[in-house]
């Protein structure tokens, strides 16, 4: 998608890919035939920047098409740059400046304790964006009213927009820091699918605000983009493309 486009982000859609394929495929209750069944799961993709991941998983459970996915970042198409919930069928969150995906979630998880229903809500989140305020001020309230239908997954590559987290705004330990907010948190290896289904079993039956810590490598399993800060929104060229797609098979 990101080739054909000439643009995009592969760095932190190849860091979310498999967390995202752990919780669609084990756990997101949703039905393809009614996109806006009141009773799904929501998942808010806050690093809306990473919309390649969740095409892929979307397309490979049936709400996209493959000529969908060809259309990714062109006027008019379905596949925006950022996930956007006017646009395509399964998504649940309009995406653009970050740091307002956990805020969006909060609403979600009202929503449904005021109406009675038990879906639960899943936010990602990118660690760069955790430099964002408002990303604490959604998680003390949260905390505070007990939405214990509310779970997020931090993305933790390491890299943001322009550089390593440790050279823009380090953020420390946040897994501490989270739990200072009195939310449930789990560490996990972000490419260990066993731990990633064990940690999504554990957030689903929590009784209390969830956090995954998700330790990733942005651009895992390409070479050329693991650990680089410049494919955080640059696209392969045709010889980098044949060097990734022969790795990542």
């Amino acid at each position: 998608m990101v080739h054909r486009a000439g643009a995009g982000h592969p760095g932190g859609s190849l860091s979310a890919i498999d967390l995202i394929v752990g919780l669609y495929g084990t756990q997101m209750r949703i039905d393809v035939a009614n996109p806006n069944w009141a009773d799904r799961d929501r998942f808010v993709m806050s690093k809306g920047h990473a919309s390649p991941a969740v095409y892929s998983v979307l397309h490979e459970i049936g709400f996209l098409s493959q000529s969908d996915l060809d259309g990714f970042r062109t006027l008019g198409s379905v596949c925006q740059g950022h996930v956007d919930m006017k646009w395509t069928d399964g998504v649940d969150f309009s995406a653009g400046s970050l740091g307002m995906g956990l805020s969006f979630g909060i609403g979600c998880a009202f929503a449904g304790r005021m109406d009675g229903k038990d879906y639960q809500t899943w936010v990602m989140m990118g660690d760069g964006e955790t430099q964002e305020g408002q990303v604490w001020e959604a998680l003390m309230s949260a905390s505070y009213h007990g939405l214990n239908n509310l779970n997020v997954i931090i993305d933790r590559n390491r890299i943001q927009n322009d550089d390593f987290v440790d050279v823009q705004m380090e953020i420390g330990d946040i897994a501490s820091k989270v739990a200072s907010f009195d939310w449930a948190v789990k560490e996990i290896d972000g490419h260990d699918m066993n731990q990633i289904v064990e940690a999504i079993e554990w957030a689903s039956n929590t009784d209390s605000p969830c956090a995954i810590i998700a330790h990733t490598v942005k651009g895992k399993g390409v070479s050329f983009m693991e650990d680089n800060p410049s494919f955080h929104g640059k696209a392969p060229n045709d010889d980098e493309l044949a060097i990734a797609m022969e790795e990542l098979q």
